[in-house]
């Protein structure tokens, strides 16, 4: 059997991460896995976990703890735990208790056989709330349609990925990584194993809508393009405006209110015309961003300090932060 970095970024999950912990011990035992380790960020989280971790770590020889500056989102918090790994196969998982660890044997078979670079559980039913199920929605229509990912195939909170695809993600400089699409980019050997998703052991998803929304625009960041973003939105509402405004004025010809000629049409051609236009303006600003950020030097995250067996580790320069352009 391979050897198996497992990646698990942590936010709010002092009373989670020792349980999942020890099954996840269990089940590598199970599964005759040897040679692994556990890579636990830490992302920005108010509560202890980080101490709970290096607590953790001083008993539990292939635990590292990453703690970030700040929270950076779970993505980027998957990034900087993926460049930390060193073995054959990495595995994401979750710090609440959803993922099916007790089945990590079946999810990395077909990559220890060779069938495939790529494998994430499919779940039959999600156990989340109805904006998650929309975000997942949103993200899988958006990565068919933009990214080429198969129509059969399905991205979940539970997967794992040769150290072939990780060495071309940890490559990936942009500040507001998309991860579905470097590994999209990277292989096509991509495949589900079906698997039953777990409910939480405790609380509730930090996701709100808001979030799921910005996660689906790829990339955000208040100082530069959320103001692009407030384009977009007033564009929407101008062209729904107008639309509505044009609805509005059909309807009262037809119940026999007459209007000044030519005024009804004006307006709502104006409308929407001038949403669709300013739509179009923050798409490029969108774009433009992504520049700009790139050009900054932006980071996808910055590493405080890196814990292995309760005492912290000398951190260089390069292994601080994420890659640069």
């Amino acid at each position: 059997m391979e050897s198996l970095s497992f990646v698990i970024p942590c936010y709010r999950s002092a009373q989670t991460i020792v349980p999942v912990l020890d099954e996840l011990e269990a089940s590598v035992a199970a599964a005759g896995i040897g040679d692994y380790e556990v890579i636990a960020v830490v992302d920005g989280s108010p509560d202890d976990v980080a101490e709970v971790l290096i607590s953790e770590s001083k008993e539990r020889s292939y635990l590292k703890v990453v703690e970030l500056s700040k929270n950076y989102g779970q993505i980027n918090a998957q990034m900087a735990g993926f460049r930390q790994a060193v073995k054959d196969i990495v595995v994401a998982i979750d710090d609440d208790g959803q993922c099916p660890i007790d089945r990590i044997g079946d999810l990395v078979a077909p990559i220890v056989e060779g069938r495939a670079d790529f494998v994430s559980a499919q779940y039959p039913a999600k156990k989340q709330s109805l904006f998650r199920n929309i975000g997942s929605e949103m993200n899988q229509a958006m990565a068919r349609s933009l990214v080429g990912m198969p129509k059969d195939f399905q991205i979940s909170n539970f997967y794992a990925f040769s150290q072939l695809v990780n060495a071309e993600v940890m490559n990936f400089p942009n500040p507001h990584p998309y991860f579905l699409g470097s590994i999209l980019q990277t292989t096509s050997r991509v495949m589900n194993v079906p698997m039953e998703e777990r409910r939480r052991l405790l609380g509730t998803s930090g996701y709100t809508f808001k979030k799921l929304i910005s996660n689906w625009l790829s990339g955000f960041s208040s100082f530069s393009i959320k103001p692009l973003r407030v384009a977009d939105v007033i564009g929407a509402l101008c062209a729904l405006s107008g639309f509505l405004f044009g609805l509005y004025m059909i309807i009262t010809k037809l119940f026999g209110i007459d209007r000044l000629a030519g005024y009804s049409s004006i307006i709502a051609s104006i409308f929407f015309v001038g949403g669709v236009i300013m739509i179009l303006l923050g798409l490029i600003g969108e774009y433009i961003g992504r520049i700009m950020l790139l050009l900054n030097h932006t980071p996808q995250y910055v590493i405080r300090r890196i814990v292995v067996n309760g005492q912290a580790r000398d951190i260089s320069r390069s292994d601080r932060r994420g890659p640069l352009l």
